[in-house]
């Protein structure tokens, strides 16, 4: 018979296997040992099922506590996200919202939930075909991110710019699966940026007329200069009026490049090569400064390298501009002692060449801590600059920057009290050219065989037009303004017209237009001059849509009114 506190399972197991009473006595010491193995293993059992248990209450706890947390992170991130002020979203690859935040509503004035799993281009873009094409571009192929600025109209009627920037994302196997992204009101800005377009236009505008009004007198200057020179004068009043003419040339170019002040900023200003004679150009700057050295009482010495080239390639007009700033600057600033000038070869080689110049003075002198800033435009080396010796403080900004269009630097070395020395390196080409001639200032005096039709305005420039008319014989007629002009050209026969381009009534496109439009082709085809003191850059564009056969620029070269005129004689049309 089985002993009742053996395990169950060995119990089991024995009266299965039919053991007679004396096998049980025979291996009863074996039960046992299994017996007490059963019984261990029970007690391990419930040991690990204990362990278990507590750990699977343990975990319980632990995934409440991180179900807390979640829910806590999400509530912070829900939080934080609806607090930006700029919209965050999600799509699907199809561009259907997944996500959006509550600033999506302040911004489109649409509700979120009316917007979610719909097309976001369709809210957005409206007929904009092209941005539309692009996204889905985008979306394709996915090379970049996207970013787009639009104008967006709410369904109030109120207009704002938005920047919508998206990102595509990716699933653990690199698979595009949509895109998260961001909108920003940049309304204030684009205004801002509108307003300062506008204001730059009328600041365009303005410098365009000023430009306009300060040429017309200058013409009347320059022209009045040529036309001394054409007559009779005394041998010692020669000099007198060259300096007249040569000094009323460089004031034209620096009244076109301060006029023109902003083309530096955005680089329109460019480099004009020309051979050039650097030993007349040193001259006429010898001249310029002459009376002024004398009338100072400073000593102006000027030394040239005798192995420098005569004859050189490149922008003499910039070159002068920045050596004149520099010598005005000289004198402006010295009141005893001397200026010098010196040009130097420092290399040479087959095909260029590099000259320095450099200009020296004894004068105040230049602080090293407004060294740096005196180069920058309207800045001048101390508060009482402008006072006590005038200026706009932007002679040394413009000669930095023609400077810079020449590949150049320009260099500073001074001491207050002890003068201050100037000096840069230019790049030459050198020319094929071994002679040029010296510039005449005088001008033509030849006869012109033409009959001419002029509109202008202006009193000034009449008179100047007159008079060199009539020295070269000219044949003329000159009008006030376009409806005028008409008047005469339609009962009278001319070979060319000198049309201003500002007049009162009709202007000189207008006129042009006129003109072209007559049935007579023999008059419609007339050569048209356009004679105005904007810049060739304002106005070249207008000038050909209008079919008009060139440009003079006021204030003009007599010389080259005369070349013009020339080209146009009837003794020269008779050769053609």
């Amino acid at each position: 018979m089985l002993e009742k506190n053996l395990h169950r399972l060995l119990r089991r197991q024995i009266k299965n296997a039919n053991f007679e009473k004396e096998d049980l006595k025979k291996f009863k010491e074996f039960f046992n040992v299994v017996n007490d193995a059963y019984n261990s293993f029970d007690d391990d059992v419930k040991h690990i099922e204990i362990i278990l248990e507590q750990s699977s209450h343990e975990q319980f706890k632990l995934n409440q506590a991180l179900r807390s947390t979640v829910i806590d992170v999400r509530n912070d991130l829900e939080t934080i996200v609806n607090t930006i002020e700029g919209v965050i979203f999600k799509t699907d690859m199809e561009g259907n919202y997944k996500y959006l935040n509550k600033a999506w509503e302040d911004l489109t004035g649409i509700p979120v939930q009316k917007a979610l799993n719909h097309k976001y281009r369709d809210f957005l873009f409206g007929k904009n075909e092209a941005e539309k094409k692009r996204i889905r571009r985008f979306l394709k192929e996915g090379k970049d991110d996207y970013s787009t600025l639009f104008k967006y109209i709410r369904p109030n009627g109120e207009k704002v710019w938005i920047q919508l920037k998206l990102e595509l994302i990716q699933d653990s196997e690199g698979k595009n699966i949509g895109t998260i992204g961001t909108m920003i009101d940049v309304t204030q800005l684009k205004e801002t940026e509108i307003q300062l377009n506008q204001a730059n236009k009328t600041k365009d505008a303005f410098l365009s007329t000023m430009s306009h009004e300060i040429r017309t007198p200058l013409n009347a200057v320059i022209g009045m200069s040529d036309i001394l020179l054409m007559e009779k004068f005394l041998p010692e009043q020669l000099e007198n009026l060259q300096v007249l003419k040569y000094s009323s040339e460089h004031l034209l170019a620096l009244i076109n490049d301060l006029l023109d002040l902003n083309k530096f900023k955005s680089e329109e200003i460019k480099l004009v090569e020309e051979d050039f004679n650097i030993t007349e150009l040193v001259q006429n700057i010898q001249l310029h400064f002459k009376q002024t050295a004398q009338k100072k009482e400073l000593v102006f010495e000027t030394i040239v390298d005798s192995e420098l080239p005569s004859i050189l390639r490149g922008d003499s007009l910039k070159l002068s501009q920045v050596l004149k700033n520099l010598l005005s600057n000289a004198f402006k600033f010295t009141h005893e002692g001397g200026v010098a000038f010196y040009i130097k070869l420092i290399e040479n080689n087959q095909d260029n060449c590099v000259v320095r110049f450099t200009v020296e003075d004894t004068g105040i002198g230049v602080s090293y801590n407004k060294q740096k800033d005196i180069f920058k435009s309207f800045v001048q080396a101390n508060n009482d600059t402008s006072k006590l010796y005038g200026g706009s403080g932007l002679g040394l900004y413009i000669s930095k920057e023609l400077l810079k269009i020449q590949g150049s630097e320009l260099h500073l070395q001074s001491q207050i009290g002890n003068g201050s020395t100037f000096w840069f390196d230019v790049p030459f080409k050198h020319s094929g050219e071994k002679t040029i001639s010296k510039k005449n200032l005088m001008a033509n005096t030849d006869a012109i065989d033409l009959k001419v039709l002029v509109a202008e305005d202006n009193n000034l420039n009449v008179l100047l037009l007159k008079k060199l008319l009539t020295k070269w014989s000219v044949d003329f007629t000159i009008t006030n303004d376009g409806q005028e002009l008409l008047d005469v050209y339609e009962n009278n026969d001319f070979d060319l017209i000198l049309m201003d381009l500002q007049m009162p009534v009709l202007d000189g496109y207008q006129t042009t237009r006129e003109i072209r439009n007559l049935t007579d082709e023999s008059k419609a085809s007339i050569p048209i001059i356009a004679l105005t003191a904007f810049t060739q850059s304002e106005v070249n564009e207008k000038i050909e849509r209008f079919k008009m056969n060139g440009y003079l620029s006021k204030p003009f070269d007599v010389n080259q009114l005369h070349s013009l005129l020339s080209f146009y004689s009837k003794e020269n049309q008779e050769v053609v």
